[in-house]
């Protein structure tokens, strides 16, 4: 078994096999969602997740590896490195463990140990640490020189020597480490001249804080240290100083003489000024990594049903981004969602056009053959909601309520500006708003995730690791739809497995000029697009209408000669045989087993040839909010109300009841039972009943509890 196939193991649990396939895979350039489609009889079924662990754990294992090579690099050109050394560094399996054994050899600045050596008192160190002088007074004279002028001074230098001697030992590390994460205690104290400040308020709960710092849960950890970095608080990590000086001093002294009251001084010397200021910042860094990861779930989590969500599909939309003062912006789209028209109507103060705008929207709805109508749910929402609502429309249309969170942040966009040139941002953030109900997927992924408003402090979390789980999160999304690819945006075509940006924009250029694609096979003629992408996306890729039913399927083209043989076999052409389920439910499976096609992909071949490209989403559905609430002031405990949820965090979610406050549903209202993930009972853009708990209205905070 290879190391790292031995490390992921050890970490995952994953069987040893799949590990090993996947990594083989890895390093031929699949992509994680080419991998858990395609190749399920290589992986044993692994999914994404999985799969994603496998390739996290291969980067720690690159990394640890890379630095090995460089710290014994390091060691090797000081010529000290040992067998016995170079064989424990070989056999570290953490970062930490692999820093510990480096840190005697590593280059420091200029320290009062090293001065102490240049001053000729590491002998003094080493008699004093070996602990058999019984005249220390007449040993330390010996010591005195020009840069030494007392024995007092020499005494000291020796004890900055051995307090450094103290902070390398691993094991003495390992103790620190074992009591900082039982008993660590995080507590803050307010900056005197900050208690007033009108910005610290939202941080007042934490002004005087303190709790064990392995129960801080992850929300609160990542407010304490914004408040920290916005200079409101001081934060400090504390154990009990004497039993952890205690524990030293039992691995340090081994008798009672003149050295033992100079290696107590060393001990807490080294504690104080070395151990403990660095490995409690060490604790509090992996508790922040471990508050940053539960945020990044939660972020991930919200993003991927954010992105699933129920589309309308392709209909002649109406988009209305409401406001007062500067009016609502219209624009009309067709099916495709491309932009038709677009006015802006004043029905609200100060103009209040009312019969001008009904008019207006009345004729758009006729002239376009509008089929459905999205409001943004921003400023003014409600108002123009109630309006819409009171039109008699010729035919029966849907109105829906659109969440607007990150459309300004698109409407500014590069990508906006290049797709809609000649029109202002308003326009371009009602195109947004119609085109989210048409389908959320295809227009949310033109938007920078952290942007969209459904994460909890996603800002204080570790950039590169958001960004890194947010692109795979979309990536995953992207495929698992299918991407229609004579429609797409470059945006949703970098997605697609093996595309990214460069071929996504080769594909666009190739679309516009040849008029489209007609078949997968003619996605080979695209610019820089070689075997190993068009393997990668080929499955994901998706053309309606083509000669071959099977391209506009979630069928690999590999796979296509398996699907031509069960139709000869079973006496009908491949296009009868989709959606003849009557046929395809008789078919033994075991027949078509091969050494590369096992069963897991013939089942899902199968299934795909049942339901062709079926989109995996639900339809979206209409949803009116109490038309009797317009603001907080109008909510009275015990009300009953229908609302969305708009956001879900570790501590509960928020839910969206028709007016500019979001209430909360803590965590502990969500069920009369534990809730131990708050994502099992609620998903977001979920349609619930509330009831009000209470309603804070000087500090706009609305408690709500989920009503069965």
């Amino acid at each position: 078994m290879s190391q790292i196939v031995q490390f992921i193991q050890s970490r995952t649990k994953l069987p040893l096999t799949g590990i090993q396939h996947t990594i083989e895979l890895l390093n031929q350039d699949c992509t994680i969602p080419f991998i858990s489609r395609y190749r399920k009889e290589k992986t044993g079924n692994l999914d994404e997740v999985q799969l994603g662990a496998i390739v996290t754990y291969k980067s720690q294992f690159e990394e640890l590896e890379k630095r090995k090579t460089t710290i014994l690099k390091a060691i090797t050109e000081q010529d000290v490195l040992t067998p016995e050394l170079e064989q424990k560094i070989k056999n570290a399996q953490d970062i930490t463990s692999l820093e510990d054994l480096y840190l005697p050899y590593k280059k420091k600045r200029k320290t009062k140990a090293e001065t102490a050596r240049n001053n000729g008192l590491e002998p003094l160190a080493k008699i004093i640490m070996s602990q058999r002088a019984n005249d220390l007074q007449f040993i330390t004279s010996k010591y005195i020189t020009n840069d030494v002028l007392s024995e007092e001074e020499a005494l000291q230098g020796a004890r900055y020597i051995i307090a450094e001697w103290i902070n390398e030992r691993t094991d003495i590390r390992n103790n620190i480490r074992y009591q900082l994460e039982r008993h660590a205690v995080i507590s803050t104290k307010v900056i005197k001249t900050k208690v007033d400040d009108e910005k610290a308020q939202k941080f007042r709960d934490y002004f005087e804080w303190n709790e064990s710092l392995n129960r801080c849960p992850s929300h609160r950890l990542l407010a304490i240290l914004r408040a920290e970095n916005e200079g409101y608080i001081r934060v400090k990590i504390a154990i009990d100083d004497h039993r952890a000086m205690t524990k030293i001093e039992d691995r340090i002294i081994r008798s009672q003489n003149d050295c033992t009251d100079q290696l107590e001084i060393a001990i807490a010397d080294a504690y104080k000024r070395l151990l403990l200021p660095s490995l409690s910042n060490e604790a509090l860094q992996l508790a922040k990594e471990k508050a940053d990861e539960a945020a990044i779930n939660v972020f991930a989590k919200n993003l991927q049903q954010l992105l699933l969500g129920a589309p309308l599909g392709e209909k002649n939309i109406l988009a209305i981004d409401p406001g007062y003062r500067s009016g609502c912006k219209v624009v009309c789209l067709n099916a495709q969602g491309g932009l038709e028209y677009n006015e802006t109507i004043y029905p609200h103060a100060p103009q209040n056009d009312l019969k001008g705008a009904i008019k207006k929207i009345s004729s758009l709805v006729d002239a376009y053959k509008i089929e459905a109508i999205a409001i943004g749910n921003g400023t003014a929402s409600r108002e123009t909601e109630q309006l819409i609502r009171r039109i008699q429309f010729k035919n029966d249309i849907q109105v829906f309520v659109v969440s607007e969170a990150g459309a300004s942040i698109y409407s500014a966009s590069k990508i906006a500006r290049d797709e809609f040139p000649n029109y202002d941002v308003t326009v371009r953030g009602a195109v947004s708003i119609g085109r989210r109900l048409a389908d959320p997927l295809a227009e949310l992924v033109k938007i920078d995730a952290k942007s969209i408003g459904v994460g909890q402090y996603q800002h204080d979390v570790d950039q590169t690791k958001l960004k890194k789980r947010l692109d795979t999160v979309v990536e995953n999304c992207v495929n698992k739809v299918g991407v229609n690819i004579n429609t797409a945006s470059q945006s949703l075509l970098s997605y697609v497995s093996g595309i990214g940006p460069k071929l996504a924009e080769n594909i666009v250029s190739y679309r516009t000029a040849q008029g489209g694609f007609n078949s997968r096979q003619e996605i080979k003629k695209v610019p820089r697009l070689g075997g190993k992408a068009f393997e990668q996306g080929a499955g994901f890729l998706r053309i309606k209408n083509a000669k071959n039913p099977l391209d506009d399927s979630a069928v690999h083209p590999e796979s296509y000669a398996i699907v031509s043989q069960i139709a000869k076999e079973q006496h009908t052409t491949v296009a009868e045989l989709i959606g003849n389920k009557t046929i395809l439910q008789k078919i033994n499976l075991q027949q078509y087993i091969t050494d590369t096609v096992g069963l897991p992909t013939l089942t899902d071949i199968v299934s795909e040839l049942e339901k062709p490209g079926l989109d995996p989403r639900a339809q979206a559905k209409v949803f009116t909010f109490n038309q009797s609430i317009k603001t907080i002031n109008d909510l009275r405990e015990g009300q009953l109300l229908p609302g969305i949820v708009n956001n879900i965090t570790n501590f509960g979610c928020f839910v969206d009841v028709g007016i500019k406050e979001s209430g909360l549903i803590h965590v502990s209202n969500l069920s009369d039972t534990f809730v131990k993930d708050v994502s099992e009972h609620v998903s977001l853009h979920q349609q619930i009943i509330v009831k009000v708990l209470d309603v804070d209205i000087p500090r706009k905070r609305i408690q709500l509890k989920l009503h069965a």
